[in-house]
């Protein structure tokens, strides 16, 4: 079946989304609530859609089935109780758990179902897929069944490598199967962990080469600036000085984004830049002049965000993103004051 809307290369998850949205807006496809930006949409014929489902051999096996609690899938979850299946039902948000439960016998199937209209299948390139996004194995339209046939394998458990500090915040429950997993010997360090881990690195890292007075010239990577001292001095004194670089309290860094899309909300914000490896410590979100003010922890941080959003496109609008303004006035200058005492001679 030809898709009813065309991606072009290059295209991200985010404009897909608004894509589909657009189109089914522009095309009436959907009932209340409306506009569909921003939610599942509540497409005209989901309730036929989920008349499809008893017939599946899947369903029939089933007695645990996992339904999302939107609108469209309203029938779905009728239908799992009148077949005196086990329902189960993320929490909002999952603020007080991962599910609720209703008519619990044992047992559970492994086969995921999407209910949709049409106008939501889409071919997407693999190269968006990530490790965690689940792939399914039918699709429930108004007007038919479609079994995927996809190879792919699903994600298992939670990906910790993909949660932050502020995700354990906002969903408790992860704060406890985190200790689970911990108790049960695996990996369970967050994104932002590994990343402090990576830079801690870096800092650490000393590339020695030789000097022109034939001695050797120590390099110490630190955060802002880079300090070189001479070999001539003691190692000890060279130890000293790293440490206190090293400790030296950091300077909190503003990037700027401009040319944000007023549809943009700031919860999706945070995922774009969650995806891309670039939260902030603080976020100034000003939405109405089309623009944010990124705090990060120091210049390092800061440019490497600036390098991971290049080129980002939202919705079709190019993102720009930059130190902000302040920011590069202040680099200018402690390039100016600070140069000095960036290189020590002993």
């Amino acid at each position: 079946m030809e898709p009813a809307i065309k991606l072009m290369p290059g295209v991200s998850k985010w404009d897909i989304r608004q894509k589909v949205w657009d189109y089914m807006e522009e095309n009436d496809l959907a009932n209340f609530p409306r506009p569909v930006h921003h939610r599942i949409p509540n497409f005209k014929g989901a309730a036929q859609a989920a008349e499809n489902l008893p017939n599946l051999q899947e369903f029939k096996n089933a007695r645990i089935i996992k339904v999302n609690p939107d609108k469209p899938q309203e029938n779905v979850r009728l239908l799992m109780l009148e077949a005196r299946k086990t329902l189960l039902v993320p929490t909002p948000r999952l603020r007080t758990g991962l599910f609720n439960k209703i008519v619990p016998p044992p047992g559970a199937s492994k086969e995921v179902l999407r209910v949709c209209s049409t106008a939501q299948l889409l071919d997407i390139p693999e190269e968006l897929m990530d490790d965690h996004d689940l792939t399914v194995d039918y699709i429930l339209t108004p007007t038919q069944v479609i079994k995927t046939d996809c190879k792919r394998s699903k994600p298992q458990g939670i990906i910790w490598s993909k949660v932050d500090s502020e995700m354990m915040e906002k969903i408790p429950i992860l704060k406890s199967l985190q200790f689970r997993e911990k108790k049960a010997g695996k990996d369970v360090t967050l994104r932002d962990e590994r990343l402090v881990e990576k830079k801690e690195r870096q800092r650490m890292s000393v590339v020695r080469k030789p000097s022109a007075r034939g001695g050797s010239t120590a390099k110490i990577k630190t955060n802002p600036i880079e300090v070189t001292r001479n070999s001539e001095a003691s190692e000890e004194e060279m130890e000293s000085g790293c440490k206190v670089q090293l400790n030296a309290p950091s300077r909190v860094t503003a990037v700027y984004m401009g040319n944000i899309p007023q549809s943009l909300r700031v919860s999706e914000l945070k995922i774009i830049l969650r995806d891309h490896n670039a939260l902030p410590l603080r976020l100034n979100w000003q939405g109405a002049q089309h623009r944010a003010f990124l705090d990060y922890k120091d210049e390092v941080t800061a440019e490497e965000a600036v390098t991971s959003l290049a080129g980002l496109s939202i919705s079709g609008s190019m993102i720009r993103v930059e130190l902000a303004r302040s920011q590069r006035g202040n680099r200018s200058r402690s390039q100016t004051t600070e140069e000095p005492s960036k290189q020590l001679l002993v």
